[in-house]
């Protein structure tokens, strides 16, 4: 069984956040970005999380190998929806189907009251079947359907908007 540890990510850890993000890309299931993305282009998503208010974790193994990431980012940028934040969980593709997204998710429900977010939401194509069952497995609701806003590799895809309370 893998004992997961998480902690705040530091800048020497954005190779290996891009490095995972990155792996995601070619299955058209996870992210909008077509090509893979530089560390350089992601250092600004980098500085905009904060340690106390918009963590970005590193999911370490017992050896300490980095396995994963999630963050917290801001909705909609105005104040008034500070207590509102977006996940993104990213695993490695050697550690995915094993379990690690439900751990991930339930610490990061757990550990969201402890920022002051009241809201988890979770922006996921309607094709990410994976993903969608592990929201919803958590409680996780439909809020909302944007449908055919993403076009990948010439086919329109919808994407889901799921919501928590916390």
């Amino acid at each position: 069984m893998i004992q997961l540890h998480f902690r705040d990510a530091s800048e020497s850890d954005l190779n290996r956040i891009v490095e995972i993000y990155n792996s995601t890309i070619p299955s058209r299931m996870v992210t909008a970005d077509t090509d893979f993305v530089s560390v350089e282009s992601k250092q600004e998503w980098f500085f905009d999380h904060h340690p106390h208010k918009r963590p970005l974790w590193i999911v370490e193994n017992q050896d300490k190998d980095i396995l994963a990431w999630v963050s917290f980012q801001s909705f909609y940028g105005r104040p008034a929806y500070d207590v509102t934040v977006e996940i993104s969980i990213y695993i490695d593709s050697n550690f995915r189907g094993k379990g690690l997204g439900k751990k991930i998710l339930k610490h990061a429900i757990e550990k969201a009251p402890e920022y002051g977010f009241k809201t988890i939401l979770g922006f996921i194509f309607a094709h990410n079947k994976p993903s969608l069952k592990l929201f919803y497995h958590f409680g996780f609701e439909e809020w909302g359907v944007l449908p055919k806003v993403a076009q990948l590799d010439g086919i329109e895809i919808d994407l889901k908007i799921l919501g928590k309370r916390v």
